[in-house]
Protein backbone atom coordinates (compact mmCIF):
# COMPACT_ATOMS: atom_id res chain seq x y z
CA UNK A 1 0.00 0.00 0.00
CA UNK A 2 1.58 2.96 -0.83
CA UNK A 3 0.06 6.95 -1.76
CA UNK A 4 0.00 7.92 -5.67
CA UNK A 5 0.28 11.36 -6.29
CA UNK A 6 -1.64 12.36 -9.38
CA UNK A 7 0.34 14.85 -10.68
CA UNK A 8 3.35 12.40 -10.95
CA UNK A 9 1.27 9.70 -12.71
CA UNK A 10 0.06 11.98 -15.12
CA UNK A 11 4.24 12.97 -16.25
CA UNK A 12 4.46 9.73 -16.84
CA UNK A 13 2.49 9.08 -20.56
CA UNK A 14 1.63 11.79 -23.31
CA UNK A 15 -1.18 10.08 -25.75
CA UNK A 16 -4.39 11.35 -25.61
CA UNK A 17 -7.25 8.64 -25.05
CA UNK A 18 -5.44 6.02 -23.98
CA UNK A 19 -6.06 5.24 -20.24
CA UNK A 20 -3.72 4.11 -17.98
CA UNK A 21 -4.62 1.81 -14.76
CA UNK A 22 -3.29 3.40 -11.50
CA UNK A 23 -5.21 0.54 -8.96
CA UNK A 24 -7.89 -1.43 -8.58
CA UNK A 25 -10.91 -1.14 -6.24
CA UNK A 26 -13.93 -3.50 -5.67
CA UNK A 27 -13.26 -5.26 -8.90
CA UNK A 28 -12.63 -1.62 -10.50
CA UNK A 29 -10.11 -0.15 -11.88
CA UNK A 30 -9.17 3.69 -11.14
CA UNK A 31 -7.48 4.83 -14.18
CA UNK A 32 -5.92 7.96 -15.23
CA UNK A 33 -6.11 9.38 -19.04
CA UNK A 34 -5.34 12.79 -20.86
CA UNK A 35 -7.96 13.62 -23.31
CA UNK A 36 -7.73 16.33 -26.09
CA UNK A 37 -10.18 16.43 -28.99
CA UNK A 38 -13.49 14.27 -29.53
CA UNK A 39 -13.62 10.32 -28.10
CA UNK A 40 -16.64 8.40 -30.59
CA UNK A 41 -20.29 8.01 -29.60
CA UNK A 42 -20.84 4.96 -27.35
CA UNK A 43 -21.99 3.17 -24.42
CA UNK A 44 -22.02 0.79 -21.96
CA UNK A 45 -23.95 -1.77 -21.73
CA UNK A 46 -23.59 -3.33 -18.16
CA UNK A 47 -21.43 -0.73 -16.49
CA UNK A 48 -21.47 3.21 -15.38
CA UNK A 49 -18.57 5.08 -16.05
CA UNK A 50 -17.27 7.88 -13.62
CA UNK A 51 -15.40 10.93 -14.81
CA UNK A 52 -13.62 12.75 -12.62
CA UNK A 53 -11.81 16.33 -13.79
CA UNK A 54 -8.27 16.97 -12.41
CA UNK A 55 -7.02 19.18 -14.72
CA UNK A 56 -8.45 21.08 -17.31
CA UNK A 57 -12.20 20.66 -18.77
CA UNK A 58 -14.19 18.30 -20.42
CA UNK A 59 -17.59 18.13 -21.95
CA UNK A 60 -19.48 14.71 -21.71
CA UNK A 61 -22.10 14.91 -24.71
CA UNK A 62 -25.50 12.73 -24.18
CA UNK A 63 -28.02 12.78 -26.97
CA UNK A 64 -29.99 15.58 -25.25
CA UNK A 65 -27.78 17.55 -23.90
CA UNK A 66 -24.22 18.07 -22.66
CA UNK A 67 -22.39 18.36 -19.87
CA UNK A 68 -19.22 20.72 -18.96
CA UNK A 69 -17.15 19.25 -16.07
CA UNK A 70 -14.45 22.14 -14.57
CA UNK A 71 -11.71 21.09 -12.47
CA UNK A 72 -12.84 19.09 -9.15
CA UNK A 73 -16.39 18.63 -10.74
CA UNK A 74 -17.26 14.94 -11.88
CA UNK A 75 -20.61 12.93 -13.49
CA UNK A 76 -21.19 9.68 -13.72
CA UNK A 77 -22.61 8.04 -17.64
CA UNK A 78 -25.16 5.44 -16.35
CA UNK A 79 -24.86 2.24 -17.87
CA UNK A 80 -26.32 2.41 -21.59
CA UNK A 81 -26.21 5.82 -22.11
CA UNK A 82 -24.75 6.49 -25.30
CA UNK A 83 -21.76 9.76 -24.90
CA UNK A 84 -19.17 10.90 -26.19
CA UNK A 85 -16.35 13.10 -23.84
CA UNK A 86 -14.58 15.43 -25.46
CA UNK A 87 -12.02 18.36 -24.69
CA UNK A 88 -10.88 21.29 -26.63
CA UNK A 89 -7.39 21.62 -24.61
CA UNK A 90 -5.92 18.96 -23.05
CA UNK A 91 -7.37 17.83 -19.83
CA UNK A 92 -6.51 15.26 -17.00
CA UNK A 93 -9.28 13.03 -15.86
CA UNK A 94 -9.58 10.28 -13.40
CA UNK A 95 -12.12 6.99 -14.28
CA UNK A 96 -13.40 4.20 -11.99
CA UNK A 97 -14.56 1.28 -14.39
CA UNK A 98 -15.27 -2.49 -13.79
CA UNK A 99 -12.39 -3.93 -14.87
CA UNK A 100 -14.03 -5.87 -17.96
CA UNK A 101 -14.95 -2.63 -19.14
CA UNK A 102 -14.52 -1.89 -23.03
CA UNK A 103 -12.77 0.87 -23.58
CA UNK A 104 -15.61 2.37 -26.23
CA UNK A 105 -18.35 -0.59 -25.71
CA UNK A 106 -19.03 -2.29 -28.54
CA UNK A 107 -18.34 0.84 -30.96
CA UNK A 108 -14.52 0.34 -32.67
CA UNK A 109 -12.65 2.83 -33.64
CA UNK A 110 -8.42 3.92 -34.20
CA UNK A 111 -8.77 5.45 -30.69
CA UNK A 112 -10.15 1.79 -29.20
CA UNK A 113 -7.83 0.31 -26.43
CA UNK A 114 -8.26 -3.16 -25.39
CA UNK A 115 -8.28 -3.71 -21.76
CA UNK A 116 -5.78 -6.56 -21.80
CA UNK A 117 -3.47 -3.68 -23.42
CA UNK A 118 -4.09 -0.85 -21.30
CA UNK A 119 -0.73 -0.53 -18.96
CA UNK A 120 -0.32 0.29 -15.42
CA UNK A 121 1.68 3.16 -13.98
Amino acid sequence: MEKINLKDKFQLFDNYWSPRIIGELNGQYVKLAKLKGEMVWHSHANEDEYFQVVKGSIIIHLRDRSITLNEGECFIVPKGVEHLPEAKEEAHVLLFEPKETAHTGTTESELTVAVEKQDWI
